[in-house]
């Protein structure tokens, strides 16, 4: 992905709290698309390999928790976490991430991971299609910075992290922000 590219319009299948219906699981089916999420608003938006994994339920997620505050100083609308995990997995890692401010966005067939070429095979580890790691910035759904972890490629023997961390972003919105003011 580069900047100034528009994202793709994809439709994610998600499940919503629905107070009318009864019973255990208060869920109904809800589709929501790339405008739904991204237009008119100035976002932060990340991705992982997978939901409950250790560097993402450890650092990275909760980082982007922990400061949510901080990017809305920022002019962060929004705060969201994809994976390439469906609906039923997103919101339970983010009920057992007890999370406020940052919402999960599920991506379980991969299209819209695939579309931006983040999609990766970790097959190595047993996850099948899954996204690379990385931030962005979006802007009214076109691509304002770009924070890609390094080593792009298939059944990657590690899982870098550093260059999407919650705290190489907040360095580049000061910086954006001093050089704005300058």
């Amino acid at each position: 992905m580069r900047t100034g590219v528009a994202l793709p319009n994809v439709t994610f299948r998600t499940r919503v709290r629905d107070e009318s219906i009864e019973g255990p699981n208060p869920f109904r089916w809800q589709d929501m698309t790339t405008a739904d999420y991204f237009k008119g608003k100035r976002v932060i938006l990340f991705s992982l390999p997978g939901a409950f994994t250790p560097t993402c339920s450890t650092y990275q997620l909760p980082g982007f928790e922990k400061n949510a505050e901080t990017f809305r100083a920022q002019g962060i609308d929004e705060i969201y976490c994809m994976s390439v995990n469906d609906s039923f997995v997103m919101n339970q890692w983010a009920k057992s991430q007890n999370l406020e401010a940052v919402k999960v966005i599920p991506d379980g067939s991969g299209e819209f991971t695939r579309r931006i070429g983040m999609l990766v095979n970790k097959d190595n580890l047993g996850f099948g299609m899954r996204s690379w790691r990385y931030a962005a910035i979006i802007t009214d759904g076109v691509v304002e910075a770009w924070f890609e972890e390094p080593g792009l490629c298939d059944n990657h023997g590690e899982d870098p992290y550093g260059v999407s961390s919650p705290e190489n972003l907040l360095e580049y919105l000061a910086n954006a922000k001093a050089e704005a003011a300058a």
